[in-house]
């Protein structure tokens, strides 16, 4: 649907959403399963292909935002380290972001995006992001009900300024099973390597699975529009999820997306 806002000024910013629905985590079919051998076979040929788009991106003075969002434990990190494994450094930025600090609460609560957006030639990367407004910050009663439900015309605002501007954005979420989350914890838990990944607020965020199910599908909803698209990844399967992930930015930065 086409939304409405500034429609009476000629020449108005609007933005169009996908119908609610359009994509969702039911849909997902997660029993996909790529064997080592072949995913070795095609993450380097994939990997390759980013890095040559990319140096094209630079080149061409190309702007290009990717936002990773995803249940605890979907793989976040590990797509985005194989997304940049072969990209130059001085192309790409990856911003982990967490809670604002002290400077940045001085500020309307999207200032700190702005201030981390891609130059000319860049590729962002955010691991998390605006999106904390509409679901941990939603789910944990961190920002009062009517700043989030204000927050997904705020953000459809701020993600149109940028594509009108030639930005290409392409949002993923990870999704995974309650069962495949909980072996993952398990083994974080265990391994001395990655035990720093896992806190208290993941097994507390993991009992309110349900409300946060809920901000992810009203997320999906307000937010997925055609010049900004939503991909909900299956990632029970990290093989999988990480080839989904190439290939799609892959698309991105040869314009086949939006």
């Amino acid at each position: 649907m086409a939304a409405d806002r500034g429609a009476l000024v000629p020449g108005a910013l609007t933005f169009e959403l996908h119908p609610p629905g359009t994509i969702s985590l039911e849909d997902v079919d997660l029993s996909e399963k790529i064997d080592e051998q072949e995913y070795e076979k095609r993450v380097v040929k994939l990997q390759e292909r980013a890095y040559a788009l990319q140096v094209k991106n630079f080149l061409d003075g190309g702007r290009a935002i990717v936002v990773f969002e995803g249940w605890d434990a979907a793989g976040k990190g590990g797509a985005i380290k194989r997304l940049t494994t072969l990209m130059d450094p001085r192309g790409y930025k990856v911003w982990p972001i967490g809670a604002p600090n002290e400077a940045e609460r001085e500020h309307h609560w999207l200032w700190r995006f702005w201030t981390r957006l891609p130059g000319t030639g860049e590729l962002a990367v955010f691991d998390r992001s605006w999106y904390g407004r509409v679901l941990v910050e939603r789910v944990e009663k961190i920002a009062a009900k009517a700043a989030w439900r204000r927050a997904y015309d705020e953000i459809n605002a701020f993600e149109r300024t940028l594509t009108a501007d030639g930005v290409r954005m392409v949002k993923f979420f990870l999704h995974i099973d309650r069962k495949t989350q909980l072996k993952r914890f398990e083994e974080r838990e265990t391994d001395p390597v990655k035990r720093y990944k896992l806190g208290p607020e993941d097994w507390r965020n993991r009992k309110k699975a349900p409300a946060y199910e809920k901000a992810i599908i009203d997320m999906l909803d307000r937010t997925h529009r055609p010049d900004a698209p939503w991909v909900v990844v299956p990632s029970n399967d990290k093989h999988a999820s990480r080839l989904q992930v190439l290939q799609t930015v892959i698309d991105l930065l040869e314009g086949k997306l939006p």
